[in-house]
Order: C-alpha cells, then structure tokens, then sequence
C-alpha cells in the first residue's frame, strides 16, 4: 500500500490538514513548519496523487497548447517552456497542431477536447475575431502572437515593431544602407510578418535610407527553402543588398546557404539578422545575430493567465507589462501582457571575433 498523507501527518507529528497545505505550496506555512513536514515526506517517499486532487476540483489537471507548426524549432521551443511552466503548478499539456489554417483554429478553439482539458493557449494564424465570438466553451482561452482581437481573453505578445526596428537599426549602426527584408508571404495575411515588415521600413526611414518594395523579397513560407528561393531571387533581380532582415532564423539560415553558394561572405558582403533565437542559429558555421523574443516569460504568462482563468478573471499573470484593451461589448476586457526581447549579436553581423 502506497504511503498516505496520514502516514505523513503521523511521522511529522502535526495534523492532515498542515501536509495538505505543504504538498499544495500553500503560502501561510511557516518556514520550520514546512521544513519539519518535507523531511517526513522525503523519508516515508511520499508521491502526490495529481490526478485525485484535479478531480477533486472538478478538473482534469490537463491544458491543451495549439501552434501553427509543431516543425518549427521556435514553436517547439515555445512548446517546451509551457510544458515547463505548466509543470511548476501540477498540469499536463496536450499539444496540438493547427498548421495555421483558419479551419482547425476554429475547431481547437470551441472546445473539441472540452472534457479533456482545463485551459487552452492558442497561438492563432488565420482565426478571426468572429469566430470566437461564437465560442461557448467555457474552459478558459489564452491567445499567443500577434493577432488583436479586443474580446474577453487574455493577450501575450512581443511588440514586433519595435524588435524589428531594433534589429534593422544594429544594421544601420554597422555601416549598412541596402538593408533587404525576407518574408513577406505571398499565400496568406499574417499579422506577424506585416508588423515586421513596418519595423523595417520605420526604422529605415527614420534614418533617412531608402525602404524600395524592390528590397523585400516574399516568400511562400518561413522555412530554410524559403528563404533560400527569397535570396536568390533577390540576387537574380539584380537587387543585391549589403545586409537582410529575415522573418525568422529559418529563413536567415536558408539565405545564408546561398550567400555562401554566390560566393558572399557573411557578415562582410552581407550582413544577416534573423528573428526567434533558435538553437540551430547558435551553432552554425557562422553564427546568427537574431531577435531573442523571451519564451520562458511567454510560456509562464500564458500558463499563468490561463490557471488563473480557473480560479476567477482578477487571478490572470501577475507580472509582464499590461495593456489592457477596451472593454468589447460581449464581455469583460482581455489583458494585453507584453514579453521582453533582446538583440543577440553574433558573427553574421559582427564577424568571429
């Protein structure tokens, strides 16, 4: 028989009621009080039955995490963080797969897992507004990216105007002027490529450097191909650059390639700036400068604002600038939580050093 929370309380000497509330990190413990009941709890092997307390509260212990592209280093990256974090409060998290299609985003979003999980985070592409302004599930929604849809679930984001600007003004600082951009999609909207796109010609502008649509090379993606097929093209065109802001670090690595191939040193023919601060762009031949978004932060917002959903709407994340929107009409406001990000300079601008 496994060991109990009486075996504990016996050992300890102190009632049921004090383990319970050490085993739940319960705050009014005192430190000696906590200390005395651990070490019953290390000694008698003591394991928590997650899923009894869950079931105690009517809930399953199990969030759902929906992203575009479970490929993408960067979303599963991300992934791991909430998994992480979600951790650190005694839930599971069943992932999901949405390839961004407006379709499956829907589907995830009413609630097609409702009795299985307890909260969903949802990183949307092509989900509109509408569409969940329809929705009757109940479990709380916790929206990722850069989507606004000014209705009653919290917003985490980074501000994608301003990491672009950062990126793009490291490459004026380095003496660039022909400073291209790739990822403009051809295929579809998609909110986070258009607010880069208006950081780099922002910050170009500012400078008083020239920001010609002849510069912007689109893609049909964001992976290593497209950003191979965005280079060349914008070589073949005639178009060559001193430096390239990419959508995100696949893209970067797959322009790099042909860089390479054309016989352009990377940094000192042609600069390159990434964005995602992925583990591949750490270890290449030469190593990439890129827009560091804080994913740990991202991932505990998300996982807080959404266990905080289940205990009442004042018990969201409580840290992360706040932008909270206009209260919409069919509902209570939404938080915008803003994470960090930071410039990691590395020798695709800088050079080994």
């Amino acid at each position: 028989m496994g060991v109990s929370l009486k075996d504990v309380a016996g050992l300890a000497g102190v009632s049921i009621k004090t383990v319970s509330n050490v085993v739940n990190n319960y705050q009014h413990v005192t430190p000696a009080m906590r200390a005395r009941v651990q070490a019953a709890i290390d000694e008698l092997g003591y394991v928590p039955n997650l899923t009894a307390r869950h079931l105690r509260k009517g809930r399953t212990g199990i969030l759902a995490l929906a992203v575009p592209e479970l490929g993408n280093p960067y979303f599963a990256e991300l992934a791991g963080a909430v998994i992480d974090a979600a951790a650190e409060h005694d839930y599971t998290v069943l992932l999901d797969h949405t390839r961004g299609e407006r379709e499956q985003e829907i589907l995830v979003s009413q609630g097609f897992r409702g009795r299985v999980i307890d909260g969903l985070i949802l990183s949307p592409i092509e989900l509109e507004a509408e569409d969940l302004r329809s929705r009757s599930h109940d479990a709380p929604l916790v929206l990722l990216g850069e989507r606004e849809y000014d209705l009653p679930y919290d917003h985490i984001a980074i501000d994608n105007v301003a990491a672009s600007r950062r990126a793009v003004r490291h490459l004026i600082g380095l003496g660039r002027t022909r400073i291209a951009y790739l990822g403009a999609r051809t295929d579809r909207i998609n909110f986070p490529a258009q607010l880069r796109l208006r950081g780099w010609r922002d910050e170009l502008t500012a400078a008083g450097l020239p920001a010609p649509d002849t510069l912007v090379a689109p893609t049909s993606g964001w992976d290593r191909g497209d950003g191979a097929q965005a280079m060349a093209w914008l070589l073949d065109s005639g178009q060559r650059p001193d430096a390239v802001f990419a959508y995100n670090d696949l893209v970067a690595v797959g322009a790099m390639r042909v860089l390479s191939e054309r016989g352009l040193r990377v940094p000192w023919d042609v600069a390159v700036v990434g964005f995602d601060d992925i583990a591949e762009g750490r270890f290449g031949a030469v190593t990439l400068t890129t827009v560091s978004p804080d994913k740990q932060s991202i991932a505990r917002l998300a996982v807080e604002s959404v266990i905080g959903g289940l205990q009442g709407p004042e018990k969201g994340a409580e840290t992360g600038p706040d932008r909270r929107s206009e209260q919409p009409a069919d509902g209570p406001a939404g938080r915008e939580l803003i994470a960090e990000f930071r410039l990691v300079e590395r020798e695709s601008t800088l050079g080994r050093r």
